[in-house]
């Protein structure tokens, strides 16, 4: 039985079924793999003065990058569901169709990104104290400094919001929910996933990253629908880039 195209927001039904053929999810699990690989060895093998992954140099031409992979991922769930007849809805648990559907993701999201940031900061200081310091190349380098840069990293984080959500959430949450029977072992297995695809910024990353994909994982669960992540992770990512060194300098 092929799932409905014509989802409603906050009020979709918990599906047990696949969406898309277990030979797609292979391929994403390959890509993934591939991701982290490409990822650890940058880590390895990178070029940038001092701790640094790059020059800021490359600063536009890795946001593009970034942008072109993550509506790349997104294409390839996108193909998988629509073999079923799926569509992006599928995906997202449906569109807003009242402004007060949006006002509510906002009211979701907010809070949220605070325990998003809290969780962040606790994980990060407990794996420095057990671990010791991150010894990984870091992006820092990487991040927006002129108008032109700024304008393009907030285009990113709203593209890693939309797809990136979509792509784990939406697609690998679901499909592993078929699979396993439980929403607990989706959560967690994809934000695994989610976590070494961010394998370019090191081990110690990995593990936060894993644990805020947890977080995203329970919220859609909860919501069966992405909207209020969408606008958490896009924020978070603006925040973290760029805007709390504006705020904070």
């Amino acid at each position: 039985m092929h799932p409905s195209n014509r989802a409603t927001p906050g009020i979709v039904p918990v599906s047990r079924s696949q969406i898309a053929p277990w030979s797609h999810l292979v391929g994403f699990f390959a890509i993934m793999a591939g991701t982290a690989a490409l990822g650890f060895r940058a880590q390895q093998a990178a070029g940038g003065s001092g701790d640094q992954l790059a020059s800021h140099g490359s600063a536009i031409s890795v946001y593009v990058t970034a942008i072109g992979m993550d509506w790349a991922l997104l294409y390839y769930c996108w193909v998988g569901v629509h073999r079923y007849s799926g569509s992006l809805n599928t995906l997202s648990g449906g569109r807003w169709h009242l402004w007060s559907e949006l006002g509510r993701d906002l009211a979701i999201a907010l809070p949220f990104w605070v325990v998003w940031e809290g969780v962040a900061f606790t994980m990060a200081y407990i794996i420095q104290h057990l671990l010791g310091p991150d010894s990984a190349k870091n992006v820092e380098s990487l991040l927006p400094r002129s108008i032109a840069e700024v304008l393009l990293w907030i285009a990113l984080s709203v593209t890693a919001g939309f797809c990136e959500e979509l792509a784990f959430r939406g697609y690998l949450q679901r499909q592993l929910h078929a699979l396993s029977g439980n929403i607990a072992i989706a959560v967690l297995v994809q934000a695994l996933v989610f976590g070494f695809a961010h394998a370019y910024q090191g081990w110690k990353q990995v593990l936060i990253i894993s644990v805020l994909g947890v977080l995203y994982g329970a919220l859609a669960a909860w919501r069966r629908h992405l909207g209020a992540n969408v606008i958490a992770h896009a924020w978070s990512d603006i925040w973290e880039g760029w805007l709390k060194f504006v705020v904070w300098k």
